[in-house]
């Protein structure tokens, strides 16, 4: 039975000194830990940057929120530090079912209002269902492939993870948030090459993306700012001004940068109102435009040794299942930096995820310190 390591007790003949290395609560990876503090605390100095201009009465309301959002963030991650990773295999099937139940609640409620929903208003707060999602969907994934001990995925085990998969993805997909449901994609395509998932059962995954998203475009569930994005990704030319406004503006603010920024707080396009939603969507034009190429190589330097704990405890783990949920989040964790910074410098369209640890957003802040404490969770345990 899995039991807290913050209940473990060291063996009284070693004084303070814990029995065996195998205890959890000495296996942290603090450069894992530590690299998330540092790019939260940048992450808040940011939004401040990025949103004191637009707000009207207090320029602190974003940061201020955003500061919440981490302390939440930081005690749901040590909650799911605490327990073997393990105990979430009997809890993941109920979770995953909650929160499909919760995307087509959101779904009802949209069509009643008449208006496209992403999120519920909790008053100063939104709850975004997407972000819960990529927690629930890799956890239920994780746990159903890691049940098949084999070195290669079979065609059945396959198609029931692309049920598992498809599921949230659908139902993101027509709120409609794109992004959000590319996230999900790209964990599965993660997890199931870590699971031995041969190329034809992947190349199977993206014509069915390609194909749930045209349909989405063909059956009008997309908005027609979504479209507008799409096509001014494709052709700038043929677009209207209003609809490369912001995607242009971030990117002159990453080109003005130079190779030490104009300073913090001093960047006229990011420190201005030329780039709508900039702490949510464009953080990484504030960081180019206000610490210049050192910054955005700092940014992206962090990110980078993120992705190499998770990726090096993927390694470590102990079994299967720990090296699913590192996968999943490794993959998560790449797709979204790589979609974020794409949209600013123009090679991705523009969808509205955020860069993980930087952007503004209680949501996706939680959702991401939680995926973490897993991945500590399965770094802790590695040795039993």
């Amino acid at each position: 039975m899995a039991t807290s390591f913050l209940s473990r007790k060291p063996d009284s003949r070693l004084g303070n000194i814990s029995a065996s290395p195998a205890d959890p609560s000495r296996n942290i990876d603090w450069v894992l830990m530590t690299v998330q503090i540092v790019l939260t605390i940048m992450g808040g100095f940011i939004v401040f940057s990025a949103s004191r201009t637009r707000l009207v009465g207090d320029p602190y309301a974003f940061v201020t929120r955003q500061v919440i959002f981490a302390f939440v963030a930081a005690v749901v991650m040590f909650v799911v530090m605490a327990f073997d990773y393990e105990v979430w295999k009997e809890r993941a099937r109920f979770l995953y079912g909650l929160t499909l139940v919760v995307l087509v609640l959101l779904i009802l409620l949209g069509i009643a209002s008449g208006e496209d929903r992403i999120s519920f208003d909790l008053g100063p707060f939104n709850v975004q269902p997407a972000e819960l999602a990529k927690f629930t969907t890799l956890l239920m994934l994780a746990v159903y492939l890691a049940d098949e001990r084999s070195d290669e995925v079979s065609y059945p085990r396959f198609l029931g993870g692309l049920l598992i998969v498809g599921a949230p993805a659908v139902l993101i997909v027509i709120q409609p948030d794109l992004g959000s449901a590319s996230v999900i994609i790209s964990l599965a395509m993660g997890v199931l090459l870590v699971a031995g998932a041969k190329a034809r059962y992947i190349a199977m995954i993206s014509i069915l993306s390609v194909a749930t998203v045209a349909a989405a475009f063909f059956g009008q569930l997309v908005n027609d700012y979504q479209s507008a994005r799409i096509r001014a990704l494709i052709n700038p030319a043929a677009a209207g001004a209003d609809e490369t406004y912001q995607a242009e503006n971030a990117m002159r603010a990453i080109g003005t940068g130079g190779v030490w920024g104009k300073g913090w707080l001093q960047g006229p396009l990011t420190n201005g109102r030329d780039i709508p939603v900039m702490w949510a969507d464009f953080p990484f034009a504030a960081v180019g435009e206000q610490f210049g190429l050192v910054g955005c190589t700092a940014i992206l330097g962090l990110l980078g040794v993120a992705l190499i704990r998770v990726w090096r405890i993927a390694h470590l783990s102990r079994d299967l299942l720990g090296t699913y949920i590192c996968a999943g989040v490794f993959t998560m964790l790449l797709w979204q930096i790589f979609q974020n910074v794409g949209m600013t410098l123009r090679i991705m369209p523009v969808t509205g995820l955020p860069l993980p640890f930087i952007s503004y957003g209680g949501s996706g802040l939680i959702v991401y310190f939680a995926m973490f404490g897993l991945v500590q969770s399965v770094h802790m345990r590695r040795m039993r």
